[in-house]
């Protein structure tokens, strides 16, 4: 167990917050180092957090904060006393161990998507329920809680302050997906690939079963893991249940050779003629920032480590009620905010200490 720091314990007090106990499930997988950096950054009231993985991470050291810790293994007893619980391992492991930390109290938090079709599990989206106005009531014990897939999020808040300016009566939306939301393992097979191709060696093909460096791709290949589709079809679906009564957007998802950072095209045809500033004006806000200028062109570089959705918008040059955004994140940012916010948001009807 990591031991309460100073400084958290100072940071908790100075809010006048009750420090929690946090487990992070996953601890070094891509998404699980984003919320370590998150919790910090927000000052969560975390007085312990436990640095969890599976085997070949064990022994590793990882920044928790301004202090380093070592990753232990998965058991049952490192969920004993433990208030949040973040799942952002691979689903074969949250599904092996996230009812052991159920059955001790704590609340569960799932970036792994495992939880999605579990009895009582919610999906949330901290940004569109400030959009809506609709926070979840409180519950005193929770089910899982499971993250809306980032793109879900990026799209339904685009189409709720597009619904500002006017009514939506068409949205098609192109999601263009990194290596990085198949974790480090999509990772390195692109960048083994890019090396491999520019050094004329044979590629290694074990996660996506195709070339995806220097490719696009509507699907992966037959013996792969990894389904295009199934990622549309849970951005659908997290889009209708975080976002009821929004536009329906027509979707296709494609992969990008890029390492990190979902990009989008999405047009929007409306039920009136587009004027740009006001269309702006209604689309800019909280985790939205619209391009002002040429150099500000929205990049997946441009994105990266930012906590907000980059975006240009033009005026289809057919139709005067048609627009077009051209729009990037940080997925892995965005992911991490998200569960984070979802915690944040339920520590009011989570005392410290109920269940210990």
């Amino acid at each position: 167990m990591t031991p309460l720091s100073k400084s958290a314990s100072s940071q908790a007090d100075s809010r006048g917050a009750k420090p929690y106990r946090v487990a992070i499930v996953g601890a070094a997988s891509l998404k699980g180092k984003e919320i370590a950096e998150v919790l910090h950054e927000r000052n969560f009231p975390a007085a312990d957090i436990r640095l969890l993985d599976d085997d070949e991470s064990l022994g590793k050291l990882e920044a928790a904060g301004d202090e380093l810790s070592f990753i232990q293994s998965i058991r049952s007893e490192q969920f004993e006393r433990v208030d949040f619980a973040f799942f952002a391992s691979d689903p074969r492991s949250t599904r092996n161990n996230w009812k052991a930390a159920r059955d001790l109290g704590d609340t569960i938090v799932d970036l792994s998507f495992a939880l999605e079709d579990e009895a009582g599990a919610s999906i949330r989206s901290p940004w569109i329920e400030r959009q809506t106005g609709q926070p979840p009531a409180p519950e005193l014990q929770p089910g899982p809680v499971v993250v809306a897939h980032p793109a879900a999020s990026v799209l339904a808040l685009l189409a709720l302050r597009g619904e500002k300016f006017a009514k939506i009566e068409r949205m098609v939306a192109t999601v263009f997906e990194p290596a990085s939301e198949n974790g480090q393992k999509g990772m390195d097979e692109l960048h083994e690939q890019t090396v491999n191709l520019l050094s004329f060696q044979e590629l290694p093909k074990n996660v996506f079963d195709i070339q995806v460096a220097f490719n696009l791709a509507a699907r992966y290949g037959q013996r792969s893991d990894l389904s295009l589709e199934a990622v549309s079809k849970r951005i659908r679906r997290h889009y209708r249940q975080i976002a009821q009564g929004a536009a329906q957007p027509a979707l296709q998802v494609l992969h990008a050779p890029v390492f990190h950072g979902h990009a989008f095209s999405v047009y929007l045809e409306m039920e009136k003629p587009v004027m740009i500033a006001e269309f702006s004006a209604a689309l800019a806000g909280e985790h939205v920032v619209v391009s002002g200028s040429p150099e500000d062109n929205p990049t997946s570089v441009s994105a990266a480590g930012q906590g907000d959705i980059l975006v240009e918008i033009a005026i289809d040059t057919n139709r005067k009620n048609g627009v077009w955004l051209w729009a990037t994140t940080d997925n892995l940012r965005m992911a991490a905010l998200t569960a984070v916010e979802c915690a944040e948001s339920m520590t009011a009807s989570r005392p410290r200490g109920q269940i210990q």
